[in-house]
């Protein structure tokens, strides 16, 4: 446990982040789910549409360094090639 009074502000702090990490985290992973949701119902328009939406917050999420760049990166390459695959 923190001894000092830094210490436990630290802590603290570290709690708040890693609280507030976890949900952009979720948020990611809920926008993933939609477009893999939208995939397998077959609709391309609603699977591309879904797509559009959940880039911009994969990037947002890679740029606060929730998730690396490079997970952002392969996360949008294999759903892309997904919903490509459906035309």
């Amino acid at each position: 446990m923190a001894n000092t009074a830094q210490s436990k502000k630290r802590a603290k702090q570290g709690e708040v982040r890693r609280r507030h990490n976890a949900s952009f985290r979720s948020m990611v992973r809920t926008q993933i789910k939609k477009v893999d949701a939208a995939i397998e119902s077959g609709d391309h328009a609603a699977a591309a549409e879904a797509y559009n939406s959940a880039v911009p917050v994969i990037d947002r999420m890679a740029d606060r360094a929730i998730i690396h760049k490079n997970k952002a990166a392969r996360h949008k390459s294999r759903l892309n090639k997904a919903v490509k695959a459906l035309k």
